[in-house]
């Protein structure tokens, strides 16, 4: 058996743990940073967050071109401290959260698939986490 690379991708988010956890987690959010790029973007989310439970995202091309649901299964659930789950495809994902003065870092290491070059998954995964730190930190309430 073949085991795949993993690709790890952080960034540091000017914001509470509390924030960042809810902003990560919570469908309404969800939908609003879930994207690689502009002309991308995610018109539903589910989560049922908890070990065992499910969760989807729907990801649209804006022009209609193309779209697909991302989802898993909770493997483990740290409240602000840990999120684990298994994709549909059967490679895994671990995302910490790590809470130090006034901000919060979070790093998600994720199994590579084998149809696009690493370099260009390490990409788009780091561009959805970088709306999400953006999102979060434009982000009044």
């Amino acid at each position: 058996m073949q085991t795949s690379k993993k690709i790890t991708v952080e960034t540091t988010v000017h914001a509470p743990l509390e924030k960042v956890w809810k902003y990560w987690t919570e469908p309404n959010h969800i939908t609003k940073w879930n994207n690689a790029s502009e002309d991308w973007y995610t018109p539903f989310a589910e989560n049922d967050l908890r070990t065992g439970g499910k969760f989807v995202s729907r990801m649209e091309a804006k022009d209609g071109s193309a779209g697909f649901d991302f989802g898993g299964i909770y493997d483990e659930v740290k409240i602000h401290e840990v999120i684990a789950y298994t994709m549909g495809d059967g490679r895994k994902v671990k995302i910490n959260f790590n809470y130090q003065e006034n901000e919060t870092i979070v790093i998600e290491t994720f199994d590579a698939e084998t149809t696009h070059p690493i370099e260009f998954q390490q990409q788009g995964w780091q561009a959805i986490l970088n709306n999400f730190k953006n999102y979060v930190e434009q982000a009044n309430d």
